[in-house]
């Protein structure tokens, strides 16, 4: 991606702090986090916005296809596997991963990016893409600093 990319999470990152400013709520946060994201193309397809309740994380909110992956527990598929360890994924090739939960037959690379207090997890952004490898460190970055943004307005 190019630099313009920087300046696309930094609009989000600004219409949610507005957005809080004017008392909007975790989900409404949530949904036009999902949408903005989505909005940036390529390779971008779905972006799912999972909040961590005990050992389960739970879909709050989506852009894009819909899943039947409502409620996953720590530890399965890549989203579980990103609290469970306690780190961002970044997969490649999905189809090579063993524990995988998929979504749909056309995901071919995922990202998911924890949305963290200090140690602290509240939840993740989990974004498929269509496309092999679709994701590199600037969109990692990029939607790492939204992530950033949500743990302090949630």
């Amino acid at each position: 991606m190019t630099t313009s990319s920087v300046s696309e999470a930094a609009k989000v990152v600004r219409a949610l702090r507005a957005a809080h400013l004017h008392d909007e709520g975790r989900h409404a946060l949530l949904q036009m986090t999902c949408e903005r994201i989505r909005s940036w193309g390529v390779p971008y397809t779905s972006v799912y916005a999972y909040m961590l309740h005990s050992d389960e994380l739970v879909l709050e909110a989506h852009a894009g296809r819909d899943t039947e992956h409502t409620r996953i527990r720590v530890g399965r598929g890549v989203c579980g596997t990103a609290v469970a360890e306690k780190r961002d994924q970044n997969v490649a090739d999905v189809g090579a991963v063993g524990n995988y939960l998929a979504c749909n037959l056309f995901t071919k690379s995922e990202l998911v990016v924890l949305i963290r207090r200090g140690d602290h997890i509240l939840g993740q952004l989990d974004v498929d893409s269509d496309v092999p490898n679709g994701f590199g460190e600037r969109e990692h970055a990029d939607v790492k600093e939204v992530a950033d943004a949500l743990a302090v307005l949630l």
